[in-house]
């Protein structure tokens, strides 16, 4: 081999060694880099997330203390309660209380004469207590509002009560007393990976997920229990966001805390996350980076090899078939680097969208769906007023009693609204059809009566059940005879029939007299709707749609031949054997 050969094989092998080495360099710094970014973007979003609970765990520890709080004032104006504490005669008041609990959903409720004896309560075993030295008897017998007490228990936890003082008259007869059952917040926080504890203005631990906390303040139950977790390690100093390295997370040295004001006699909410998941998340984006270089220096080498001239013709189709493989794994790696861009442009679109139109849906939702409740509400105060000013109160009692019903029926509307977004999860139950659609126009009476809307009924003799929810039912009837109204009121004579058919499958139909529908394809869509703006949202339709989804049936629509619109409930019905085989 002469000098110039070997020159050039010597430089040759300086340049593939030198290539190799930029190679890695590039691939090195590549990673770090990755790293580094891709480490401070998910402990963000971490942290994003960990603020998101902390603000849902507040909002529902005070939607739960606000529910409660106005059922003392209701309860104290009961005339059955009022008349038992007067005549000293309690046999009926536990039934009473015990007919209350479920509705309301607290822990217990009490009732308790001028003296402090427990005269009746949805517990049984605590008839016959005194607890005239209790704090929410004697400040309930002081006060002219609704108070509200935190006792701890001799059990351990605490009792959260609100009490009230009941008057006849102008002469104290008693309080009833009613426990808010915050447990199943605790319950319902012990299932997630964080740690969290509510404390009140005093700085002691009232509510948390480790009993041990309970009943202490925050820092001695903090320094309590030992260091067994990723949370409970960093428990003992609870770095800020920023006082350890993204290294120091990553090993677990530390977790987050994030705390909160509860507006609500200064508790504050403290929440404590660890980052586990960060590192997987990491690596699985560092394997893919290594991977393609991997495949790029193999791409090196497998082109330095094609110049030896002893093995080109040996590994001549081997080397082929290897370049087709390598061209449709570059393919697949492009493609996937190409989605996983694309996923992370729509998770950050989606997350901020979702918020924005979860709250938009819910807000126009409530008030299309509280809406015709406050009508009949309204209805009923102009009956009682007219009542009470003929000196007819027993009447008027029964419209405030309507009205009360219609409360619960709103709260009622309001919990399942706001399970809206995670629809699907409800506990269903054999419902009679019939009944439901008797109630709904019940509900719409006040309309109907105002309109002069002459309603058919064609109904079987008996029960016609499906399985499904009472009230989401319902909601759907009342928002498909709403539209029935609004599409006749160009109409000089409105007219609605309604009919009930059972089969295998139960069919309800709702046909109006009305011009009918001008964009079937468009119709239960969110946010479509004919109506004038101001009158309505769009959004009634949908939420039937999705409801009557919910319960394994179809809502349909069409255009009747002789004029008019038909929408059409189809729903499985609920036989005997069906019953059975469940």
């Amino acid at each position: 081999m002469s000098e110039d050969d070997q020159t050039r094989r010597a430089g040759g092998n300086w340049a593939v060694r030198l290539t190799v080495l930029g190679l890695l360099a590039v691939a090195a710094t590549v990673v770090y880099w990755s790293d580094r970014l891709l480490t401070e973007r998910f402990t963000e979003r971490t942290r994003n997330s960990a603020e998101v609970r902390v603000a849902l765990y507040s909002a529902n520890l005070l939607s739960e203390l606000q529910r409660n709080s106005i059922v003392p004032q209701l309860l104290a104006r009961d005339p059955a309660l009022i008349g038992a504490l007067n005549s000293g005669d309690y046999s009926q008041s536990t039934a009473r209380l015990l007919s209350f609990v479920d509705e309301i959903g607290a822990a217990s409720l009490l009732l308790l004469d001028q003296d402090g004896r427990i005269v009746a309560a949805t517990d049984r075993e605590r008839l016959g207590e005194t607890q005239d030295s209790s704090p929410h008897f004697y400040e309930a017998m002081r006060s002219n509002e609704t108070v509200f007490t935190v006792e701890e228990r001799a059990e351990g936890g605490f009792a959260f009560t609100y009490a009230r003082r009941i008057e006849a008259n102008q002469v104290t007869l008693g309080v009833v007393a009613v426990e808010v059952d915050l447990a199943k917040l605790e319950r319902s926080w012990a299932g997630i990976s964080d740690a969290v504890m509510v404390t009140d203005s005093d700085g002691r631990v009232i509510l948390a997920t480790e009993p041990r906390w309970r009943g202490r303040p925050a820092e001695e139950a903090l320094s309590l229990v030992a260091p067994q977790t990723a949370i409970e390690r960093g428990l003992r100093g609870a770095p800020g966001w920023s006082a350890l390295p993204i290294e120091g997370y990553l090993r677990g040295d530390g977790v987050m805390r994030q705390e909160v004001r509860v507006p609500f006699q200064g508790w504050r909410l403290v929440s404590f996350t660890t980052y586990a998941s960060v590192r997987e998340r990491v690596n699985s984006i560092l394997a893919l980076e290594i991977m393609g270089f991997a495949i790029l220096l193999s791409l090196v080498f497998w082109g330095l090899s094609r110049k030896s001239a002893l093995r080109m013709r040996v590994f001549q189709r081997e080397s082929a078939e290897l370049r087709q493989l390598n061209v449709r794994l570059q393919r697949e790696i492009a493609e996937r680097e190409k989605v996983q861009k694309d996923l992370e442009v729509a998770e950050q679109t989606v997350a901020q969208t979702s918020k924005l139109a979860a709250l938009g849906e819910m807000s126009a939702a409530v008030s299309h769906e509280l809406n015709q409740p406050l009508a009949a509400m309204k209805t009923y105060l102009a009956g009682a007023r007219l009542l009470l000013a003929r000196h007819r109160p027993e009447e008027a009692l029964a419209s405030f009693q309507r009205i009360d019903g219609l409360i619960e029926r709103m709260g009622q509307i309001t919990k399942q609204l706001k399970s809206y977004a995670r629809k699907g999860g409800d506990t269903l139950e054999p419902v009679d059809v019939k009944q439901a659609v008797l109630s709904a126009l019940s509900m719409m009476e006040p309309q109907l009566r105002q309109r002069q809307v002459a309603i058919t009924q064609t109904l079987p003799d008996g029960a016609v059940r499906v399985l499904a929810d009472r009230l989401r039912l319902e909601q759907v009837i009342i928002n498909l005879l709403r539209n029935a109204l609004d599409a006749t009121k160009p109409v000089a004579d409105p007219a609605v029939d309604i009919l009930l058919a059972q089969g295998e499958t139960v069919r309800l139909s709702l046909r109006d007299n009305g011009p009918g529908i001008g964009d079937l394809d468009s119709l239960f869509e969110p946010f479509y709707t004919t109506k004038e703006p101001g009158d309505g949202v769009g959004l009634g339709l949908a939420i039937s749609s999705g409801i009557v989804t919910d319960f394994g049936g179809r809502l349909t629509a069409r255009n009747a031949a002789d004029g008019g619109a038909v929408f059409e409930v189809q729903l499985p019905a609920w036989t005997a054997e069906r019953e059975a085989a469940e």
